[in-house]
């Protein structure tokens, strides 16, 4: 492909930008350290391999020092250099691919035995014109078990004028014969900001702008490859249409557009909506960011990413790093965090993994994802098994059945869950027990404090709002049929109606919930607990025998 002018040919971002010297190769200082301090010395091993993900550098690497070793300097007279010139007749060759001392051999397609044998045998002819002969080997760990015992004695004493370098993405596969004769270099992934830096760069260098939102996400979707990140930021140019004073302009929308990606915003709720077990809001939700061109692939990855980030914010709060989320974002991560717990946590990170799999099986990806989200929406407010062990089948679990009768068949619709009663309650209904006889509806007996209908919440598996009323409810007054609180800062603004919505509807009469916008009111549920422990606690110090 060549340039609109038919002048030259057109080269990607990948090649165009890739380092010729230790300086230009960004993430790896610890290796580009151990290397300075060695060539200063003099102390340069006979075999070097290479290992990292890819994308991070490592075939580059391997070329640089092939340049260092053999780089005479613009004067002709220098010795081996961690800096090559980029001048010297070695240094121009070697970066044009057809320096005669350096070869390369890509492992992938050369795995056998005979072509390593035909390696070996160059081994003992002097370099024609460099100082040293480099044989770079790609991809290693794909010789076969054959060619690397044809390797070993070569690759423990070689002549002095051969080195080897080694490079590779599944350093398990490579025997430890041969890596206990290579000096290792583990070459890391790209830190985010470093590599934010380095995109921002060269897009400014070909007269492209990205939006910070643009450049998170381009960060995110390389993973800490810089080639990836260089062939998406190309891609992303040219699927930017707009143009901002001259220049090609990326913005975060288009960019989203391009990868797939769904927002993170829209994630999160959809998240929360699957968490208070509404499926029917879930799926909506699901099917907008699906006509919207997100892939239900990464979806359901970002679902799996986001449980991930939730469990790290609940137990370490100050390691959360993530740098790709906005503030409000983040604050809405860390109240939701707060008010699930870690089985609920533990439970859907196993279910999104599982499902992950199946969205990638299934014929249709978007029908896997929409049965996933059900499934997770009818688990959300189910109870953990260490709760069923503590406290046995909520009593919803353990009234007697009702018998469906045939002449009132709409009666099973009406009894199935519209939204967060679980799977357990629609089974109830269709299956009922073979010898259960009629038994009258009786409407529950109210509650008779604050207590006691929190428990309700409990029982009913309301996982979020009992959360909610735990924590976030100071209570000011309470008689059956009345409840008034003052609300904490965590508490959402549809609080009251959730919770005068589910009280009728498990009680059969009408409850007023009110929400005072200051007042005193006790001290929370959680802190009530809290404090009855500390003073059981400091009951139990005080007795005679423990002092």
């Amino acid at each position: 492909m060549s340039d609109p002018t038919g002048t030259t040919p057109y080269r990607v971002l990948a090649r165009k930008y890739r380092p010729s010297t230790f300086a230009e190769l960004i993430g790896q200082d610890a290796m580009v350290r151990t290397l300075r301090n060695a060539f200063a010395s003099g102390r340069l091993a006979h075999a070097f391999i290479l290992t990292g993900v890819r994308g991070v550098g490592k075939t580059t690497t391997a070329r640089i020092i092939a340049r260092a070793l053999n780089c005479i300097g613009p004067d002709g007279k220098s010795g081996p250099t961690i800096e090559p010139c980029g001048v010297c007749p070695h240094c121009i060759a070697i970066a044009d691919d057809r320096h005669v001392d350096v070869l390369e051999m890509d492992a992938a397609s050369r795995t056998g035995v005979d072509d390593v044998r035909e390696l070996i045998e160059g081994v003992a002819y002097r370099p024609v014109m460099g100082r040293y002969k480099v044989y770079i080997v790609d991809e290693v760990h794909m010789l076969s078990k054959p060619a690397f015992n044809a390797l070993l004695k070569t690759l423990e004493e070689p002549p002095e004028h051969v080195k080897f370098v080694f490079a590779t993405t599944e350093i398990r596969r490579i025997p430890i014969t041969v890596l206990s004769r290579c000096q290792r270099f583990d070459l890391r992934r790209v830190p985010p900001e470093l590599l934010a830096t380095h995109l921002a760069a060269v897009a400014g260098r070909e007269g492209a702008a990205l939006d910070d939102g643009a450049l998170r996400l381009l960060v995110r979707a390389a993973d800490g490859s810089v080639r990836d990140a260089l062939s998406l930021l190309d891609q992303a140019i040219a699927h930017g249409g707009g143009r901002v004073d001259g220049a090609a302009s990326v913005s975060e929308d288009e960019m989203r557009a391009m990868l797939g990606l769904a927002d993170g915003g829209q994630v999160l709720e959809l998240f929360e909506t699957v968490m208070r077990g509404d499926a029917a809001d879930a799926l909506a939700r699901i099917a907008a960011l699906y006509n919207a061109g997100a892939d239900p692939m990464v979806v359901i990855q970002d679902l799996l990413e986001l449980t991930h980030w939730l469990t790290r914010i609940k137990l370490a709060p100050e390691a959360d790093a993530r740098d790709v989320v906005t503030d409000s974002e983040r604050a809405r991560a860390a109240a939701l965090a707060r008010r699930l717990a870690m089985p609920v946590l533990a439970r859907a990170w196993q279910m999104l993994l599982k499902g992950v799999a199946e969205v990638r099986t299934a014929p249709s990806a978007i029908q896997a994802a929409e049965m996933l989200i059900v499934r997770l929406c009818y688990v959300a407010d189910l109870p953990t098994p260490a709760e069923l062990a503590r406290g046995g089948m909520p009593a919803s679990e353990t009234r007697a059945p009702t018998r469906v009768s045939e002449s009132a068949p709409s009666r099973v619709s009406e009894s199935a869950p519209a939204r967060g009663e679980g799977a357990s309650a629609l089974l109830r209904a269709v299956d009922p027990a073979p010898d259960a006889g009629p038994v009258a509806a009786a409407a529950p007996p109210a509650p008779a404090n604050f207590r006691d209908a929190v428990a309700l919440f409990a029982r009913h598996r309301e996982a979020i709002l009992h959360a909610h009323l735990v924590s976030d409810v100071h209570l000011v007054r309470f008689e059956p049929g009345r409840i008034e609180f003052r609300p904490g800062p965590n508490a959402p603004a549809n609080l009251p109606n959730r919770i005068s919505d589910c009280l009728g509807r498990w009680t059969a009469r009408a409850w007023l919930v009110v929400s005072l916008p200051a007042g005193d009111g006790a001290p929370s549920l959680h802190e009530q607990d809290e404090a009855a422990e500390a003073q059981r606690r400091n009951a139990a110090l005080s007795h005679p025998l423990v002092q």
